[in-house]
């Protein structure tokens, strides 16, 4: 994942409205008078956070008719855990460290009382 995708695809994670709408939209399509239903805020607020969502490639907005459903595209969200995948491996090496530590410190309490 390129930097500037990053950046973008953070950004647009970073408004929890835009969240909410990808939680939703995670369950299947969507109109936008669906997707703004939740909300207390205009339609067109509802669209600006669903261009924000479009334009990081989030979303993708289709056409039937007069029905324009909004669908989520998950590829942008796949790249981002890859690069969280990195610190996850940190965390989860940090924690096994701490764990150790810990069961140290118990055994040394332990021998502690059987003295």
């Amino acid at each position: 994942m390129t930097p500037d995708r990053l950046s973008t695809t953070l950004s647009a994670l970073a408004d929890p409205t835009r969240r909410a709408i990808l939680a939703r939209l995670a369950s299947g399509q969507a109109s936008v008078n669906e997707l703004a239903e939740p909300f207390a805020m205009s339609l067109p607020a509802v669209s600006k956070h669903l261009k924000v969502l479009e334009k990081a490639g989030l979303i993708s907005r289709g056409r039937e008719a007069q029905w324009r459903p909004c669908k989520l595209e998950a590829g942008p969200l796949k790249d981002l855990n890859a690069w969280l995948e990195n610190y996850r491996r940190f965390w989860d090496e940090s924690f096994d460290r701490l764990d150790l530590y810990l069961q140290k410190l118990q055994r040394g309490d332990e021998n502690d009382r059987k003295s």
